[in-house]
């Protein structure tokens, strides 16, 4: 595995780079640094040792339920699925193991997070198109395959998407891309995507208006005759971060597609991939603040000032344990999640509570990661602020994912719409918080109930958060963390500042969370 620190860097693309791609190029170049903290063998050791005890501690309070489902999934689909579950799409009970994998990989490198991410998203809606049993097979399958050459030759595949368009945005009933009836479920797409994710792919989930409406379409590559689909590449974009994985905007010109799903609906079609894409949003914001976090503590810990080590510095001390309790309440949120993901085909309380919960923990979690980053950076000073050190990189790509997927109104009003249309949603929600966890957490639910009388859009933010505080409270409750007293007595009982560092200081209690931090 790659140490975290070489990533610090990444070539930014060019139009060069387009007319390279377009040529089957891969978009991956790097250009890293040579140093940085993390190349520490101790320090990468220290890191998979404290997410190993963080991870284990979440586990406690759901490993039994998640066991049992897992087991019962995969019992279920045996008869149609592969015998073993090799790929991370392969088999979709084993969601919270490869979420696992998921969060630790990102902190190493997040730009192959986007299309691992895309491409294990794809395959459910994949698997109900029976023309596309091959697509889901091989976007499953434990294999990657980087030569341009169709489906047919290629033991893996890759797959990117492309949603939204320039007049439309999040709002893609507007798309304006007109799909043309061809024979079959095969049709002629023209019009452009102001989004292409990762366009080096195999195939790509597109949207486009059909004679019925808003429609999902698979669009290849390559043709089965090997010539090139017809689009165009115009260019990749030139973004703030996340600079080793490709964004691009395109141009169909006929370009042909199979359908997925029915016409007209297109937007039922892709909810299945929402609710996994929104997953791996929350587990990479919470990934990016375990990696922060790590270099924060490293450094405060073989760091002299005034005397004596910085982590024993009471005011550093009091940031670092708020960066820690925040970091796992991060995590332990989106594996309760996961394992709600995991057992929606099996359980509706469950696939009711990941409906909305996905909504949640999206908003608040990729909101947060962005100040933690910097308080992270602050940590190490102006060390913390150049690019030899992981920071800048981190502090780069913190915002996308609060941005991509739905930005925070879009995730907000989502929440709205699950508790009005889909009151199962809020009776899982509820439910999940339970009675008796603590005082404080029975009186933010309280609270919210009068809240949830008269729900106002103009309010939703606020709503939200204080939904995903006592989820992420419950979680931390029942799994008996550490940071337990101080994550409920600073985040529901207001025992806090509105900057990290502002905890009540109680040595014992800032102890306990950091010993376990890294």
């Amino acid at each position: 595995m790659i140490c975290g620190a070489t990533m610090s860097r990444c070539a930014r693309p060019s139009n060069a780079k387009a007319r390279l791609l377009s040529q089957g190029a891969s978009p991956i170049t790097h250009d890293w640094p040579a140093t940085g903290c993390t190349r520490c063998p101790s320090m990468r050791i220290a890191i998979a040792r404290a997410c190993a005890r963080t991870i284990a501690s979440v586990r406690a309070s759901t490993a039994s339920s998640s066991t049992r489902t897992t087991t019962r999934s995969c019992r279920r689909r045996s008869n149609t699925a592969s015998p073993a579950c090799h790929g991370v799409s392969r088999c979709p009970a084993r969601t919270s193991r490869a979420r696992t994998l998921s969060y630790l990989h990102h902190q190493v490198e997040p730009g192959t997070s986007c299309p691992l991410t895309m491409t294990h998203a794809a395959v459910p809606a994949l698997r109900r198109q029976p023309a596309l049993a091959e697509w889901a097979e091989k976007a499953a399958a434990p294999y990657y395959d980087a030569r341009e050459v169709p489906i047919g030759e290629k033991r893996g595949v890759t797959l990117g998407m492309g949603m939204t368009e320039k007049q439309g945005g999040s709002d893609v009933r507007a798309n304006t891309t007109r799909a043309q009836p061809l024979d079959g479920d095969d049709y002629a797409l023209t019009g452009h995507k102001w989004f292409f994710s990762a366009p080096m792919s195999d195939g790509f989930l597109v949207l486009a208006q059909a004679p019925a409406g808003l429609t999902c379409f698979l669009l290849p590559r390559r043709l089965p005759d090997r010539t090139k689909n017809a689009f165009t590449l115009i260019r990749l974009k030139d973004k703030l971060g996340d600079w080793s994985n490709a964004s691009s905007e395109v141009e169909f010109q006929g370009a042909r597609a199979t359908r997925v799903g029915d016409e007209g609906r297109g937007i039922a079609t892709i909810l299945d991939m929402v609710m996994l894409t929104r997953l791996d949003c929350m587990l990479g914001s919470a990934a990016e603040m375990r990696m922060a976090l790590a270099q924060a503590v490293h450094h405060a810990r073989h760091r002299m000032a005034f005397g004596k080590r910085l982590v024993d510095q009471p005011l550093m001390r009091n940031v670092l344990a708020d960066l820690a309790i925040e970091a796992e309440a991060a995590l332990a949120l989106s594996m309760r999640v996961a394992r709600a993901v995991d057992a929606a085909p099996d359980d509706p309380r469950e696939a009711a509570f990941a409906r909305i919960a996905t909504a949640i923990g999206k908003y608040w979690i990729c909101k947060r990661a962005p100040a933690f980053v910097n308080e992270a950076q602050e940590c190490l000073g102006g060390n913390g602020y150049v690019e030899e050190s992981l920071l800048p990189r981190l502090y780069r790509q913190a915002p996308l994912n609060s941005i991509w997927e739905g930005s925070g109104n879009i995730q907000c009003l989502d929440v709205l719409r699950a508790l009005h249309r889909e009151p199962e949603t809020g009776e899982a929600f509820f439910a999940e918080l339970g009675e008796g966890l603590h005082p404080l957490l029975d009186w933010a639910v309280a609270r919210m109930r009068t809240m949830l009388q008269a729900p106002s859009e103009g309010d939703a933010r606020t709503l939200v958060e204080r939904m995903a505080l006592a989820l992420q409270a419950a979680v931390l409750l029942r799994a008996g963390s550490p940071a337990e007293t101080l994550f409920v007595g600073t985040r529901l009982g207001g025992a806090h500042g509105l900057a990290f560092g502002t905890l009540p200081f109680d040595e014992e209690l800032l102890e306990s969370v950091l010993a376990r931090a890294l």
